[in-house]
């Protein structure tokens, strides 16, 4: 009989808009393909083919959205991902790197949209079965700074984005509280170091929790 696979690694990036998250989960994505791991690399919204039309609702749609409206709409997402992505990936031994996931909506419409980040989060964790990553990396970075990096890329904003700066403050103060409040999930990493220190602190980190990977 053919023994089962270990379970793979899951790691999710977080962290406001314009903080890097892509750049480094992609950079992520190909060292640890470099040394023989199978990787998926995945998102929410929009990991899926459901979630692509979800991600077009909440981010892109023009029209009114009520935040509770917002907060099941990613719900629905994250359920969806988890079962068809997410966990069959992980049972197969691949490693997940993934651009957010619960931590992005307790931020988002817990807090900054102030429908309650317990309730926020108790919501995902019900369409999720409670799944949480083993290792979610927060890149934080001052909401004026995120600001100035998305204005330089020159591209249109989605319907997060174009908030006002309170919001995004709230977001990040969101963010920080959930790494108080679970410190040995997250790894917090300052997104105005340079880019290969940020990268070499989170393979770091991914070796630590990985030895096999060497």
């Amino acid at each position: 009989m053919t023994p089962a696979a270990p379970r793979g690694l899951w790691i999710t990036f977080e962290g406001g808009d314009g903080s890097g998250k892509t750049t480094q989960a992609e950079r992520l994505r190909d060292e640890l393909e470099a040394r023989g791991r199978r990787v998926v690399r995945t998102r929410e919204p929009g990991g899926t083919e459901v979630g692509a039309t979800l991600r077009e609702l909440v981010l892109h749609h023009r029209g009114d959205l009520g935040p509770r409206a917002e907060a099941l709409l990613f719900a629905a997402d994250r359920a969806h991902h988890v079962a068809s992505t997410v966990r069959p990936a992980l049972e197969r031994g691949d490693v997940v790197i993934q651009d957010r996931y619960l931590d992005s909506s307790v931020a988002y419409q817990g807090a900054a949209r102030a429908l309650g980040a317990s309730e926020v989060r108790d919501l995902s964790l019900w369409a999720v079965e409670g799944a949480l990553p083993d290792l979610t990396v927060l890149l934080d970075l001052d909401p004026a700074e995120a600001r100035r990096r998305l204005d330089a890329d020159d591209k249109p904003f989605d319907r997060l984005e174009t908030e006002r700066a309170e919001f995004h403050e709230r977001v990040r103060r969101a963010y920080l509280d959930l790494s108080q409040a679970e410190p040995d999930r997250f790894l917090v990493i300052d997104a105005t170091l340079p880019p290969d220190e940020i990268a070499a602190r989170i393979l770091a980190e991914v070796r630590r929790r990985m030895p096999s990977l060497g």
